[in-house]
């Protein structure tokens, strides 16, 4: 993340990424106030053993696309409504408009526990107990639709499934 006022929204990333036992690694590499340690971090990553990046960032949004310029490993980025953000437009659209061959994979402003199911999905084409870890997940997600369903239905409501 970019800044300490972003850690309200990328905890939860690191929370997600803790549920499924992901070692992950948190930390402030900002491309605008430390821009040399942002470039060191973003081309040791590899070798440090990371396979997968999740980078918040608000306003203009710079550090997911600066990371990615930086790194060839996927890098996920966390568009976060900030205080200096225009409703997060802006740094949605940093992180949607990446030029070709520098990608971002962009996911919903503010849902840094959606990059953590993201990496982890990237991380399970090679980790098997990963897989299963989000296939429990998925599951518990589909009980806990079916289980409203069920008590909407107690209540009167009827689905039209």
């Amino acid at each position: 993340m970019g800044s300490k006022s972003d850690l309200k929204i990328m905890s939860a990333a690191a929370d997600t990424l803790r549920q499924f036992g992901v070692p992950y690694d948190i930390t402030l590499v900002s491309p605008h106030r430390t821009p040399h340690r942002m470039v060191e971090y973003a081309e040791s990553a590899r070798k440090r053993g990371l396979r997968v990046l999740i980078a918040g960032g608000g306003g203009a949004a710079h550090l997911p696309g600066m990371v990615a310029a930086f790194t060839t490993l996927p890098v996920i980025g966390v568009p976060i409504n900030s205080t200096l953000s225009i409703q997060g437009l802006d740094s949605i659209l940093s992180m949607i408009q990446m030029p070709a061959g520098v990608p971002v994979a962009t996911v919903g402003l503010d849902n840094a526990a959606n990059a953590a199911v993201l990496a982890t999905q990237i991380l399970t084409l090679t980790n098997a107990r990963l897989a299963d870890a989000l296939e429990k997940y998925r599951n518990t997600l589909k009980d806990r639709v079916l289980r409203t369903i069920e008590e909407l239905r107690k209540g009167g409501f009827q689905d039209d499934v």
